[in-house]
């Protein structure tokens, strides 16, 4: 049986943090073990530059950050496939194409294109300055996915819409050329577990609120020391209400075993262990939980060259697929070669 292509990429934005880790890497680890799948993983660093074509000083070192956390965190080169976008020239090719068949009416609607605008308008752009790349991003990100005619996007239920006009746009090619060469890729929808920032709202770099996957062990218990627990708790004796603490104990239901979260709820509820006790354990155990990470995340750190080569080498098996679907492409469009 023939193994059914998955495809996910992540924009090289710097170090990721624990909500990228539990949210999006954690599952597709899970996926790479799965025999019946064949999982292609881009950093899309052309995406990058739709919203930050003026920062592009950070952008080699960010690709850098992103690869370390993949591998750190268990993307395995030797089975997944990993590369890196602009080293894939197919894509762009194939996204010329998508392009002069795509509506323009469907890009403007498109979820992500929604998304990206929004950021824009965060960093003071107007609609008039919206850069004619922008406005191509969900062409191009559905060019990412039917370079590799892969059958499966690993999304959250809140990003099933972002898959819908790769589906439009790989159906409009069909009918129009007369073939059932390009698939329709579906979502593969996984359960994202909610990891708030430390201050309660939603993680993010931008928040300063988040624990990253790089943090040393000093670091991450800094930081943890921060958290908001019971907000009406103001003794250590006082009865606890973990249900009511906003961070702490929902750190505690992902990161401890079944024992210690029961061990933590009945103590706090007691009024046997305070607040600062139980981040202080819970940052001991979120220490030991990252530590063969941080271990191997310093290997590829200290081994720039390994890492370059396993970017170089990832890419190279990645075109080898886009080669084969994009000549198929390039037929029936009669595109002379």
């Amino acid at each position: 049986m023939s193994k059914k292509s998955i495809l996910s990429l992540m924009r090289p934005t710097g170090k990721l943090h624990l909500g990228h880790y539990l949210g999006v890497l954690t599952n597709w680890v899970k996926l790479q073990e799965d025999e019946t799948f064949n999982c292609f993983y881009g950093i899309a660093d052309w995406h990058a530059l739709t919203t930050k074509f003026d920062e592009t000083d950070s952008l080699k070192q960010n690709t850098k950050e992103v690869l370390l956390d993949w591998l750190a965190v268990g993307i395995d080169p030797n089975i997944s496939t990993v590369y890196l976008q602009s080293l894939i020239p197919e894509t762009a090719k194939l996204h010329i194409y998508l392009s002069m068949i795509t509506p323009m009416n469907w890009a403007e609607r498109d979820p992500t294109l929604k998304d990206m605008v929004k950021i824009m308008k965060e960093k003071g752009s107007n609609e008039d300055s919206l850069s004619y790349g922008l406005i191509g991003y969900p062409i191009l990100m559905s060019a990412d996915i039917l370079t590799f005619n892969a059958e499966y996007v690993p999304v959250g239920i809140d990003q099933v819409a972002h898959i819908e006009i790769t589906r439009d746009i790989a159906r409009r090619f069909n009918n129009i050329y007369k073939t059932d060469l390009l698939i329709e890729p579906k979502p593969k929808l996984t359960e994202i577990p909610l990891l708030k920032g430390l201050d309660g709202n939603k993680m993010g770099k931008s928040f300063h609120n988040d624990i990253k996957i790089s943090d040393t062990e000093e670091d991450t218990t800094k930081k943890i020391m921060t958290a908001i627990t019971d907000r009406s708790r103001l003794r250590k004796t006082d009865l606890g209400h973990p249900d009511e603490c906003e961070v702490v104990f929902p750190y505690w239901k992902i990161f401890g075993s079944n024992d210690e979260i029961k061990e933590i709820e009945d103590n706090c509820k007691k009024g046997l262990i305070g607040c600062a006790d139980c981040k202080r354990k819970l940052a001991c155990k979120l220490n030991q939980k990252m530590a063969p990470i941080r271990e191997k995340r310093n290997h590829y750190e200290n081994n720039p060259n390994e890492l370059k080569e396993i970017l170089i080498e990832g890419s190279k098996k990645a075109r080898v697929k886009a080669k084969e679907v994009l000549e198929q492409v390039e037929e029936k469009v009669m595109v002379f070669r």
